[in-house]
C-alpha cells in the first residue's frame, strides 16, 4: 500500500506520536451522504489546465493545473452521485461590487491585480456546472457552514454524512470539514478531488483531518461505496 500523502513532510518523531496516541482511526462512510463540492469556480481554477504561476496572472487566487486534475475526479463523482439519486451540493463565494464586505479577507491577503477576464469569478466552471436538482449554497467566509443554509439543507434532506471535494484543501475545505464534524456528520475528502495552491499545505491538511476530524479517501473507494447505497434514498429539488 502506497504511504500517505503528508508521510514525505513529517518527522520520525511525528510518525511515532500518531501512531502511539490512536490518531487516525477510521470513521467509515454514513449511510445518506451528500456530495459537497467546495468553490470549484474560474477565480480558483483558472479558466484552463496550466501551471499555477501561469494561471495566477489571470486569476491571482487559482491552483492551476492540480485544480483541473482534481475537477476530472469530481466530475466522476457527481456523475455517480446524480445517477444514484444522491444530493450534489456546490458553494461558491458572493460579494459587493464595492468590496466592503470582503471584511477580513482584506486584512491577510493583499491580492495583485487581475488581468482581463470577461468571466464571472465565482461561477462554477463549465464542466461540472450545477444542474437544477443540485443546491447551491453561497458563502462569504470559508466554511460552507459559515452563515450559510447548508446545515438546515442537510437536514432537510436528512443526509447523515458529507463527501467533500474541491478548494483549496487547507482552507475552504478544511472550513467545511472541521465545520461539519462539529455538527456531527461523518467526513470524507476525497484526496483526488481536492486541490491547493501549495503542495504541503495540502497534504499537511489531509494529515489533520484524517487523524481527527475526517477520513481521507480515493476517488474510487467513494465510487464504490456510492454502488452500494440502495436508490431513492432522497427526495431531492424537483428541478423544474
Amino acid at each position: 500500500m502506497a504511504e500517505p500523502i503528508w508521510n514525505q513532510f513529517l518527522t520520525e518523531r511525528d510518525k511515532q506520536v500518531f501512531a502511539s496516541a490512536g490518531y487516525g482511526a477510521r470513521a467509515g462512510f454514513g449511510k445518506r451522504p451528500a456530495l459537497v463540492v467546495i468553490d470549484v469556480s474560474w477565480a480558483f481554477t483558472g479558466e484552463k489546465p496550466e501551471p499555477i504561476l501561469d494561471s495566477i496572472k489571470t486569476w491571482p487566487s487559482s491552483s492551476g493545473e492540480e485544480a483541473w486534475a482534481a475537477i476530472a475526479h469530481i466530475k466522476r463523482l457527481i456523475d455517480k452521485a446524480r445517477a444514484k439519486g444522491l444530493p450534489v451540493i456546490y458553494t461558491t463565494n458572493a460579494k459587493r461590487s464595492d468590496g466592503w464586505d470582503r471584511g477580513a479577507w482584506s486584512w491577510k491577503k493583499s491580492r495583485p491585480a487581475q488581468q482581463a477576464s470577461n468571466r464571472d469569478g465565482y461561477e462554477i466552471v463549465d464542466v461540472i456546472a450545477p444542474q437544477p436538482k443540485d443546491l447551491v449554497v453561497v458563502k462569504q467566509k470559508p466554511s460552507g457552514f459559515f452563515g450559510t443554509p447548508m446545515a438546515s439543507y442537510l437536514t432537510l434532506l436528512g443526509a447523515d454524512s458529507i463527501i467533500v471535494t474541491g478548494g483549496t484543501t487547507s482552507g475552504c475545505v478544511r472550513a467545511t470539514c472541521v465545520d461539519a464534524f462539529s455538527h456531527n456528520y461523518r467526513v470524507a475528502m476525497v484526496e483526488e478531488g481536492c486541490f491547493d495552491r501549495s503542495q504541503a499545505s495540502h497534504a499537511m491538511t489531509f494529515c489533520d483531518l484524517n487523524a481527527k476530524y475526517a477520513d481521507v479517501v480515493k476517488t474510487d473507494e467513494v465510487l464504490a461505496y456510492f454502488d452500494t447505497l440502495p436508490p431513492g434514498l432522497f427526495d431531492l429539488p424537483r428541478g423544474t
